[in-house]
């Protein structure tokens, strides 16, 4: 990535795409063995209640695979987003040669954090989405009813995160730009100054936090509605086995775990969206 391109998450990839395609393959298929992992549960104990255990040994494999992929990535991202980082805050510092050495730092920290979203905040994202599309698949393989239940829940949520979306930049760009005075106060050593400046900080996470509070019990509102209905259209299946009532009652559980991921990743991309914006300004 040049000094003059613009710097942004689209622009990291892309200039270190076979590295970071490798890792994105890891942790497809770490998610997909691990979504995988309760409908493997629910034929090992049918499989059990029948006196067999092929199924208990199919398991065993899939956990063992699970184990080594996991491993392998995190060893190999540790590494490869360790040389990004520093790719990208000279990339950065290039650009703000000619800006104040408190923005300078301020803004070197915060490239930091798009590299930080790549490595630790993607793989629960796709986590997520690979859960989610998981479970719809298995829920409509036991009933319609079930997969139609999860997509409405998946509407609504989508819905009310676009109703935030507006409020996150602006409130992550008052966050970022008392963040960028920090030097400032500090060189002026002024105890009532920095003082002020804490506070400042406080209140604005303050009003993050607020404001994430109230996406998350929105989205949570929306998800028990849609594990009781889940529940109730599971007694419906005609004569659903015991395996089977496990694999429908997990799978609407971790549709409701991987949901709930989706706040936070909202919240981190809006203030990404801002950095990239601070650090390709002219």
């Amino acid at each position: 990535m040049s000094a003059l391109q613009a710097i942004s998450l689209t622009s990291i990839v892309a200039g270190h795409k076979y590295k970071i395609s490798i890792t994105w393959l890891l942790v497809v298929v770490e998610n997909l063995l691990m979504a995988l992992l309760p409908l493997f549960i629910g034929y090992s104990i049918d499989s059990l209640m029948a006196g067999q255990y092929h199924d208990v040994l199919v398991l065993a494999g899939v956990v063992t695979a699970l184990v080594w992929v996991a491993v392998a990535r995190r060893i190999y991202d540790t590494r490869i987003y360790g040389e990004i980082r520093i790719q990208v805050g000279l990339d950065a510092d290039s650009r703000l040669r000619e800006r104040p050495v408190t923005t300078r730092n301020a803004r070197l920290g915060m490239s930091r954090e798009l590299v930080d979203f790549l490595e630790n905040e993607l793989p629960p994202l796709l986590t997520a989405i690979i859960q989610l599309l998981v479970t719809l698949v298995v829920l409509a393989s036991f009933s319609p009813w079930l997969a139609l239940s999860a997509g409405l829940a998946g509407l609504l949520m989508l819905g009310i995160y676009a109703l935030f979306h507006r409020s996150f930049i602006r409130l992550n760009a008052r966050l970022n730009s008392q963040v960028e005075r920090q030097v400032g106060v500090l060189s002026a050593l002024t105890p009532s100054g920095l003082q002020t400046h804490l506070r400042k900080l406080k209140n604005r996470e303050v009003r993050l936090s607020d404001t994430e509070a109230a996406l998350y019990g929105l989205v949570f509102m929306v998800l028990f509605g849609f594990v009781l209905s889940n529940l109730l259209l599971t007694t419906q299946l005609h004569a659903p086995s015991a395996g089977q009532l496990f694999a429908v009652v997990t799978y609407s559980l971790e549709f409701v775990e991987a949901a709930l991921l989706l706040p936070i990743t909202l919240q981190t991309l809006s203030r990404l969206t801002d950095i990239r914006e601070r650090l390709n300004a002219q």
